[in-house]
């Protein structure tokens, strides 16, 4: 019995008999089955977001296709941010840990005798204001930490990166004026700002938002405008995850409108609207940002200053798999797959992270263009990298590659690895 004809349905239809495209045609080029293909245009199945990117690249709509099947699924609102919340980190004797929001009042209730406190006196954050020494080597500990966050848990660098942020804080308060409480701030901010990423890697959109406020904040004040503009880039990206594209480009656009950032910021914003663009399906955008980005890239000095680098450092060719995660986005596995055959290799071991992250999206892409094979021995090679790193965001991608190669179930290379892909799931 047919379904109730949904736009997205109707409008596929349409244009594929338009481009003089049978089902079956149409299922192959978009690796679907022909009756699945026929459940989609009669309602009685829905479209899901890799067919919609799929068929708009078959067919050349534009983002079309794509929008009328975001069309249902409309984004949650975002989390607000510091509403007079103060975070509680609590440790476990066995290694666990979490820490959560209380509300400043809450959290007095208690009343001092239910914490053991780790507390930072005045005097103490003076003294450590004053000696250079310690700002070197609270910059040591944060870039150790970066190092320590692209082999290992969020949870394993979370805490660290928390406590700096407030020491650096304090110390900042206490130094008075001038270039030390610049710099301690320009620190503070930095942590901040992994923080909200490290977050985001945990699953805590509203922990990221939190600490990215955070960020913007101590930027702010300490007039560190590159980090001010980066900000709104990382809130992009907690956009992207979300597939809110109309929010990706606008915090991108004005992350690039910011006066007098480093042409590596803006190169980065503009990546993250390319990736926004390419989730609403336009491509020449997605192609005009990305030339852009490249040509801010190239153009970028930041690495001989002093202060931490924004955005990924461990990625050597980081406009190639960005574009290659673009032109997954836009229905373009088989394209997608090739660029990230020639450039994952290029990225070091010891970035476990990032190798995982843009490892999923390769065997994802393979998987999409119908090479099963190929994904399934990527994704087994994967697989102990990703439980390491334990983030959020990969896993999104994870589920999307379970969920494609569960349409191939009776192939002998899903059946070997499914188990085990499904386990790291739960």
């Amino acid at each position: 019995m047919a379904g109730k004809l949904s736009p997205f349905g109707s409008e596929l239809r349409r244009r594929r008999l338009e481009a003089g495209l049978s089902l079956a045609g149409l299922a192959a080029q978009v690796h679907y089955s022909k009756s699945y293909l026929s459940k989609v245009e009669t309602g009685q199945k829905p479209a899901g977001t890799v067919l919609a990117r799929s068929c708009d690249a078959a067919l050349s709509a534009g983002g079309e296709l794509s929008a009328l099947a975001r069309s249902t699924r409309p984004a949650p609102p975002l989390d607000p941010g510091d509403d007079g919340e103060v975070w509680v980190v609590s440790l476990a004797a066995d290694g666990a840990g979490e820490f959560r929001p209380m509300r400043r009042r809450d959290l007095l209730s208690l009343g001092a005798a239910s914490f053991l406190g780790i507390g930072f006196s005045t005097r103490a954050s003076t003294a450590a204001a004053r000696d250079e020494s310690a700002l070197l080597a609270f910059r040591a500990m944060f870039d150790e930490s970066r190092r320590l966050g692209q082999l290992a848990s969020p949870g394993a660098v979370l805490p660290s990166a928390i406590m700096m942020t407030q020491a650096l804080r304090g110390m900042a308060s206490a130094a008075g004026g001038g270039g030390t409480r610049d710099g301690l701030l320009l620190l503070a901010g930095r942590c901040a700002e992994y923080a909200g990423w490290m977050s985001q890697e945990a699953g805590d959109d509203r922990a990221a938002t939190w600490w990215t406020d955070r960020a913007t904040e101590l930027a702010a004040t300490a007039g560190d405008g590159d980090l001010a503009a980066y900000t709104l880039i990382r809130q992009a990206e907690i956009a992207l995850y979300r597939d809110d594209a109309r929010r990706t480009i606008a915090l991108a656009r004005a992350a690039q409108q910011r006066p007098g950032t480093l042409p590596r910021v803006r190169g980065l914003a503009a990546q993250r609207e390319a990736q926004g663009h390419a989730l609403a399906g336009d491509y020449d955008a997605c192609r005009r940002m990305l030339d852009r980005a490249s040509n801010l890239l190239a153009a970028d000095w930041s690495a001989a200053l002093p202060h931490p680098l924004l955005g990924s450092s461990t990625v050597p060719n980081l406009d190639q798999v960005v574009t290659a995660w673009c032109l997954h986005d836009l229905g373009r596995p088989g394209d997608a797959a090739a660029i990230l055959d020639r450039e994952l290799p290029r990225i070091p071991a010891s970035a476990r992270r990032a190798r995982a992250r843009f490892g999923v999206r390769q065997a994802l892409a393979h998987a999409e263009a119908g090479d099963v094979q190929r994904a399934c021995t990527l994704t087994t090679e994967l697989l102990d990298p990703v439980e390491l790193v334990d983030s959020a965001t990969i896993r999104l991608d994870l589920r999307r590659l379970a969920h494609t190669l569960a349409r191939r179930h009776r192939h002998s290379a899903v059946r070997a690895v499914y188990p085990r892909l499904t386990a790291s799931l739960r």
